[in-house]
């Protein structure tokens, strides 16, 4: 599937045109069913984002809101991508959305897998929004190299669910949506910042080997044409 570069001059400006964009398309997705999802990713470069977004005025009370991925973490914990998402997204006009975390406080993460699967948006249906994000070893949500289950992650005849995954990169084990629950978004974004990210997705679209760079699964197989989010 076609992928298409939108770059913006600042950090502040693709901040401020990617909350734009999704407030757009949920609205859009709340006229014309009644609700919308949104799966949002982690780590410090959607924070200015989630910042934006939660101002943005739209009906958020019928927005389900959830992750891409999470550490198999509490919510207090600093490293919770749940923290992330509500110290800077639920809140403003936003705080009126339904949030439904990965994380759940299983004996095993393989059980919070399976509860997840049974409770997340997006299991039944195409999310109306994904944003993702990109590490610089070419990982996208938790489908990290030499993942213990990134061929099933990356498997689009598999299921839509919650899976586990741990990795060398990974640190902690990780919650994920499958590729298959992701690939079909109605608005598919891969959202990264600077040069260094720049030259990660360079060589990604450089090359074909999705184990080496899961991020190519995305920007090759994705069902939906993904927008690419950049700023220097």
């Amino acid at each position: 599937m076609a992928h298409q570069m939108k770059t913006f001059e600042s950090g502040a400006a693709l901040a401020a045109g990617l909350a734009d964009a999704v407030a757009s398309a949920l609205s859009a997705a709340i006229a014309r069913s009644g609700e919308a999802t949104l799966a949002v990713s982690g780590g410090s470069t959607p924070k200015a984002f989630f910042e934006a977004l939660s101002t943005r005025a739209l009906d958020w009370a019928k927005v389900k809101v959830t992750l891409v991925d999470e550490r198999f973490v509490p919510e207090d914990n600093p490293r919770s991508n749940h923290l992330l998402v509500k110290t800077h997204l639920l809140k403003n006009a936003a705080e009126a959305a339904e949030f439904v975390p990965l994380y759940r406080p299983e004996a095993t993460i393989e059980v919070a897998a399976k509860t997840a699967s049974g409770i997340v948006p997006g299991m039944t249906k195409p999310f109306d929004v994904a944003i993702l994000g990109m590490g610089t070893d070419g990982h996208t949500a938790s489908f990290f190299p030499g993942g213990d289950h990134l061929d099933a992650a990356l498997d689009l005849k598999q299921p839509r669910r919650v899976m586990t995954m741990e990795a060398p990169g990974a640190g902690e084990a990780r919650l994920t949506l499958s590729f298959s629950a992701l690939h079909d978004a109605g608005l598919l974004v891969v959202h990264i910042e600077g040069a260094e990210k720049k030259a990660v997705l360079d060589k990604a679209l450089a090359g074909t080997d999705e184990a080496e760079m899961p991020i190519r699964a995305v920007l090759e197989r994705a069902q939906t044409a993904t927008d690419i989010y950049w700023a220097p």
